[in-house]
């Protein structure tokens, strides 16, 4: 019986842990996305992210690099590709989480120096094994993954599919038609929903060689 309890206790407790991952929703000129952002895994990340999703941070910026079967990423830049928004410091790389760069989770985009994220984020389209975390090396310390999208990967995989040339200060993969990123709010506390694992290809051909940048420059 006392097994029994110790169980059930556990199970609650669990539950109650998943029900608390907040979630927001980003409404795009595409549509709208909805994430479940994972605080128990990358509590600083979720904090910083959070902390530029409150203060309207991310209203009115683009996602300026778009590669099909690979990321779809944004975070900083306004439309005219002409200015990019001052950011509140860099954060430390939350990458040895256990979590990886699967289809449809959203991670932390950074330079060279592995903890010089903080604002730019990208959503993973395919099974991107060369951006996890290898070792604490900076070419192979990876790229934190925070979250999950729960709705709306139809709208990425859209986004992905646009026509991308040059843009701005970028030679490429900037999508023709813009796509802003008009809000992205907090929703109220809901209960997690049990998702099918997106279909995605392994992107890990280069796993055995330094992983691309994601900082948009």
């Amino acid at each position: 019986m006392k097994l029994f309890f110790a169980t059930l206790l556990l199970i609650l407790t669990a539950g109650t842990a998943l029900a608390h991952n907040p979630r927001v929703e980003m409404q795009t000129s595409q549509g709208n996305i909805v994430i479940e952002l994972y605080k128990d895994k990358a509590p600083i990340t979720v904090e910083n992210f959070l902390h530029y999703v409150n203060s309207g941070y991310y209203t009115g910026t683009i996602f300026h690099r778009v590669i099909k079967d690979f990321v779809v990423q944004g975070g900083a830049f306004d439309q005219a590709l002409d200015w990019r928004k001052p950011d509140d410091g860099p954060i430390p790389n939350e990458a040895k989480n256990g979590l990886t760069n699967e289809p449809g989770t959203i991670a932390m985009a950074h330079a060279r120096d592995p903890n010089s994220a903080t604002t730019q984020f990208f959503f993973n389209l395919e099974s991107n094994k060369h951006l996890n975390h290898y070792r604490d090396d900076p070419g192979y310390y990876g790229q934190c993954v925070f979250g999950k999208i729960v709705k709306g990967m139809d709208v990425v995989q859209k986004i992905a599919d646009l026509k991308t040339g040059p843009g701005g200060p970028f030679t490429s993969d900037v999508p023709a038609t813009p796509v802003v990123i008009e809000k992205v709010v907090l929703l109220p506390d809901a209960a997690p929903t049990q998702l099918k694992k997106p279909k995605g290809k392994s992107n890990d051909k280069i796993k055995n060689k330094p992983r691309r940048h994601l900082a948009g420059t």
